[in-house]
C-alpha cells in the first residue's frame, strides 16, 4: 500500500498548469493504476464506465476520464 501512495503522492506533485494543458501522461498514470491496483481485485464485478474511461484515455478524451478514474482509485483506498 506505501508503493501505491508514493506513485500517486509523485501524480499528484505535477504542476496543475501542465495538466490542465496536457492530461494525456496523468491519464496514462491513472489507467496503470486502476489495471495495477483495482482492476484485477478478487471478486471486483465488471465496472462499465471504468472501462469506459480506460478506452476514453486511450483515445486521447482525458477530460472525460481522469475524473472517472480519480474516483475509482479514492473508492478503492488507492489515495496519497
Amino acid at each position: 500500500m506505501k508503493r501505491i501512495l508514493l506513485a500517486l503522492a509523485a501524480l499528484a506533485s505535477a504542476p496543475l498548469a501542465q495538466a490542465q494543458s496536457d492530461g494525456k501522461p496523468y491519464c496514462t498514470q491513472l489507467s496503470e493504476l486502476y489495471r495495477r491496483y483495482v482492476q484485477p481485485a478478487t471478486g471486483r464485478r465488471v465496472d462499465v464506465e471504468a472501462l469506459q474511461a480506460l478506452d476514453d484515455c486511450s483515445k486521447g478524451n482525458a477530460a472525460a476520464a481522469i475524473p472517472v478514474l480519480e474516483k475509482r482509485l479514492r473508492d478503492a483506498e488507492v489515495e496519497r
